[in-house]
């Protein structure tokens, strides 16, 4: 096994010497050792970790008052919700390369102090168009906060340490998707000072004002690159790569609601060029020694490939599922926000749990958790969606699917992310976090996307219960890609295997 995965070797022993947050001794790849003050610097960036990845899903509970309170359509809703991923997913390689230029604490602070503005924005919005709009900023300070968290973490824990603190990182990803729904449901219900949905965004205000007064005297002082070190932004990548994802997503979110006009069709045609062009200039920046958006050594990585397609089909099956459910409880079932809320707590108590647990396993085991975990919620979302079938609300059922979900996405999720970022060396920290968080948020994308708008879609068809046939009908869906992970992954598996007999 790799000594950053065993905590074999001299890494280890460098995690365990004393040093001051900024000022300690840096290990090989310019890695500082983590000091008697590494938990409360760990606390403080997976606080703005988690309050980020809490507002891609805290609005699905909220999402049937918003759409009541401000008249919003179905399109606009999907934005609501949608708008805050796409400005994440295409600024997240540039924010980690703005880190590696302007300095990680810099960034950090500078993505929460725009995040928290964002978020008392979006709470005071008047109507879905700022709303919208005030998404996007949100959006954009989370992409530049969020791959700091990652860099900081690798470049000040080493060995059992950073190994240790990686798990408990993947365990905030992997719990923040459900936890986001369950606050969202207390928070709405809550209707504090008759605010309705109001709060759910501005709950972070005084959370962030709290992490930028906490961060500048618990965060590393930033070390400035050497000259030769130093990487540019590459602008025509970023610039390709944005209009790729816009063009992707837009039709798919307004098709369904325009009656999938002829220009959505071209823009999808456009995204798929556009993705072209992004690797044509991608490579031939590599090819000339600059610094394209992705360093070629994180994607040959052994098991990189096969890791991004993972992460991102568990995170798509995640982000469908959590909006499609949301909306079949509340508007199909009756539920109440604050019911809907609670009912996600068992898939975050199982998936946060693994999270946290997955290390205690034998190594052996390690390579089959993501196809065995897809399996496990490809059963859980077909037996759920027959729970469900007939506008039942699959009484017991439903919460132990829950369970087994959040199992299911945990053994796929937080293994494949960790063990992913273990592979690289601490010089490729930021691309290497930058392309993991990217592909993460362009899954939830996707899930959002297609998922949400088959379900809205299926919403029309005549019947007695269109919501329980809609939901019905995306679980078909979801089993499927469930399943093709777990083939992916599979296969993944062996590869590794072989590898490490040879």
């Amino acid at each position: 096994m790799n000594d950053h995965i065993s905590g074999r070797g001299s890494s280890a022993t460098a995690a365990l010497e004393p040093v001051s947050p900024g000022r300690g001794p840096v290990g090989a790849g310019g890695a500082r050792a983590a000091g008697p003050r590494s938990g409360l610097l760990l606390a403080t960036i997976l606080v703005g970790q988690f309050m980020a990845l809490l507002d891609v899903f805290i609005v699905n509970v909220a999402a049937p008052t918003i759409r009541t309170d401000l008249h919003a359509s179905g399109a606009g809703l999907q934005l609501v919700i949608a708008g805050y991923t796409i400005a994440y997913a295409v600024l997240l390689i540039t924010g980690a390369r703005l880190g590696d230029l302007l300095g990680h604490r810099r960034l950090f602070m500078t993505g929460l102090a725009v995040f928290t503005v964002a978020s008392l924005a979006c709470g005071l919005a008047q109507n879905t168009g700022e709303l919208i709009g005030f998404r996007f900023v949100q959006g954009a300070g989370s992409a530049l906060m969020i791959p700091q968290v990652l860099s900081l973490l690798q470049l000040n824990f080493t060995g059992e340490a950073r190994t240790k603190a990686m798990s408990v990182y993947s365990a905030v990803v992997a719990s923040g998707a459900a936890l986001g729904q369950s606050l969202g449901g207390v928070l709405v219900s809550a209707d504090l000072f008759g605010t309705g949905w109001r709060p759910v965004f501005l709950v972070n205000v005084p959370i962030g004002l709290a992490l930028l007064v906490l961060a500048p005297k618990v965060l590393p002082a930033d070390v400035r690159s050497a000259p030769e070190r130093r990487r540019g932004l590459d602008l025509p990548g970023l610039i390709v790569l944005a209009a790729a994802v816009t063009l992707f997503t837009v039709p798919l979110v307004l098709g369904q609601e325009e009656g999938w006009p002829v220009w959505g069709w071209v823009c999808l045609g456009l995204s798929a060029a556009a993705f072209w062009v992004f690797t044509v200039i991608e490579g031939r920046l590599a090819r000339r020694g600059g610094a394209p958006l992705v360093s070629p050594r994180v994607l040959r990585a052994p098991g990189m490939t096969a890791s991004v397609v993972v992460i991102m089909l568990a995170m798509a099956i995640n982000a469908g599922f959590l909006f499609a459910v949301a909306l079949h409880l509340q508007t199909g079932l009756g539920f109440s926000a604050l019911h809907t809320g609670l009912t996600f707590v068992a898939c975050a108590v199982t998936f946060g749990g693994f999270g946290l647990t997955w290390r205690r396993l034998p190594v052996g085991w390690r390579p089959w958790l993501a196809p065995v975990g897809l399996l496990i919620s490809a059963g859980s979302l077909a037996g759920l969606g027959l729970a469900l079938r007939g506008g039942g609300d699959g009484g017991i059922w439903l919460y132990l699917t829950f369970l087994t979900l959040g199992l299911g996405l945990g053994m796929a999720f937080g293994p494949t992310f960790t063990l992913a970022l273990m592979k690289v060396v601490p010089q490729d920290a930021a691309d290497a976090s930058g392309l993991l968080a990217t592909v993460t948020q362009i899954g939830q994308l996707i899930g959002v996307a297609t998922l949400g708008t088959l379900f809205l879609n299926r919403l029309g068809v005549p019947g007695p219960h269109p919501s329980a046939h809609a939901f019905a009908v995306t679980t078909v869906a979801l089993t499927a890609v469930s399943v093709a992970g777990a083939l992916v992954s599979g296969a993944a598996g062996v590869g590794s295997r072989r590898r490490a007999r040879a």
